[in-house]
């Protein structure tokens, strides 16, 4: 691993004598030709991190000194302040994220389900752009488990090297694990690299720091002869499966004991008293390291033609809505923290429209100069920082599964959710039968602690979000259900 501004190619597939070549330019020189093609299409670094709630930023609310270095983005480029999932759990909201269609149509609705090998992904069409595409970090699209529904094969490589047909089209450069909490824990672990070959982290460093080293070496060592895309996927915030436990920079704890209770969390169950000091150290080295790679960018004369994208897969409950994490409809399972900043998405400005995951896919390959496929269901983002997107949908759609199968809709004012009686939510992608589960007012309840789905009063407001929602189905491939009032 370099360090100290060698070169390493690791990770990048085999390459001739004149990449190399290229390869040992001195940092100077890299930067002057960078410069020159800042005028071309932007290089794209979509930073991804994994169960991060949206209030853990400064700039949208959190009263600790956690995040300068991302609140300085977004003071930057543009925040999105009603952000939302598509689908509340790792796996099935990275496949709608490479495609830009839903969990339903990727086949991917539970984890341990793998991308389908022809699947068509942001990698692909980026890459027929001639953009250099390259992916580091946590993957979890290449294993599909014995038995699982709707697929006859089984592959396991959770723990073991992806090969290259299950990388999404991630062909320039590759340094990743399908699970990166299997392979690795808060100070130890590894990754395989592009020839397969077990990367170690380096003894005794945090994770998301050794995963940052890996991103600058790549911006450094890259022949720069086209753009890039490269995707950069941490494990942080999510927690430690086989520790059952938030892993932070050692001394989070104590750094971080005097946090405010989020309004949600407060009066609450769950385990958020002992693990909120460690998840917020995850989002506090998340924000440093994320400091490091614009430091690099800078340095590299790339800052100005390369367009940053921030955001999660969902967000995180802490055991207070359902026996994890996620997998519900509460906005403190699905509202995300999401900020871009660079070519398109400048001047300081904050979106109110709402925004989901499933747009992000069309915007990156706007940001290309690539035309998104009739197939993606999601609109580019860009329309919205100038205040030019004069029709844009004032509501969010979401699936829900493996916790149950559900589906739900949120405005501004609504969030309505129902559920499939009699579905297992691992089993089963969809359902033609679905009965009332939730509805609270978001204006008077903001945290979601009131049910209104049996209010007589607002049997209106659930036949318009019934409609809504199975419209909304609709529109994502699914066949009109049949929803069922709630019983008083």
């Amino acid at each position: 691993m370099a360090t100290n501004g060698s070169f390493t190619r690791r990770g990048f597939l085999k390459t001739t004598g004149a990449a190399a070549t290229v390869a040992r330019l001195s940092v100077q020189e890299a930067a002057a030709a960078e410069k020159k093609k800042q005028s071309g299409r932007p290089n794209i670094l979509f930073v991804f991190s994994d169960q991060q709630r949206w209030d853990t930023l400064g700039c949208y609310g959190q009263k600790l000194e956690l995040t300068p270095n991302l609140d300085r983005m977004a003071a930057e480029g543009v925040r999105f302040e009603n952000a939302f999932t598509c689908q509340p759990v790792c796996g099935p909201a990275r496949s709608c994220l490479q495609t830009g269609v839903y969990a339903t149509e990727t086949g991917c609705f539970t984890n341990n389900i793998a991308l389908r090998l022809d699947e068509k992904t942001i990698a692909h069409r980026l890459s027929d752009a001639d953009y250099e595409v390259g992916y580091i970090g946590k993957w979890h699209l290449a294993s599909t488990g014995r038995g699982t529904p709707g697929r006859n094969e089984s592959f396991n490589c959770r723990t073991k090297p992806i090969p290259p047909e299950r990388r999404g089209g991630y062909k320039d450069y590759w340094l990743a694990s399908d699970v990166l909490e299997h392979t690795s824990h808060g100070y130890d672990g590894h990754m395989f690299d592009a020839d397969m070959k077990k990367v170690e982290f380096p003894k005794d460093r945090y994770r998301v720091d050794a995963v940052t080293d890996f991103a600058i070496d790549y911006l450094r060592t890259r022949d720069r002869k086209r753009p890039f895309f490269l995707f950069l996927s941490y494990i942080e915030p999510h927690h430690q499966n086989d520790h059952n436990h938030f892993e932070g920079p050692r001394g989070s704890k104590e750094k971080f004991a005097n946090y405010e209770v989020p309004g949600d969390l407060e009066g609450t169950k769950g385990d958020w008293r002992q693990e909120l000091p460690d998840y917020l150290g995850c989002i506090n080295s998340l924000d440093a390291n994320l400091g490091r790679i614009r430091a690099e960018l800078a340095k590299l004369g790339m800052v100005d033609n390369t367009l940053i994208v921030y955001t999660s897969d969902h967000a995180c409950h802490f055991r207070t809505r359902n026996r994890e994490y996620k997998r519900s409809c509460q906005d403190n399972s699905i509202r995300l923290p999401m900020i871009a900043c660079g070519p398109g998405f400048e001047g300081g400005k904050v979106v109110e429209e709402l925004v989901s995951l499933i747009d992000l896919p069309p915007t990156i390959l706007s940001a290309g100069g690539v035309t998104a496929p009739p197939r993606m269901r999601g609109r580019p983002l860009q329309p919205l920082a100038p205040g030019t997107a004069g029709d844009w949908p004032d509501d969010v759609f979401l699936q829900i599964s493996e916790s149950h199968v559900g589906r739900a809709v949120r405005t501004k004012k609504w969030k309505y959710s129902v559920r499939a009686p009699g579905k297992r939510g691992g089993e089963a992608k969809g359902s033609d039968l679905y009965v009332e589960d939730f509805l609270y007012d978001l204006e008077k309840d903001p945290h979601e602690r009131t049910n209104l789905v049996r209010a007589p009063e607002l049997a209106g407001v659930r036949a318009k979000l019934a409609e809504r929602l199975k419209r909304r189905m609709a529109a994502a491939g699914e066949e009109e259900p049949l929803i069922q009032h709630a019983k008083a």
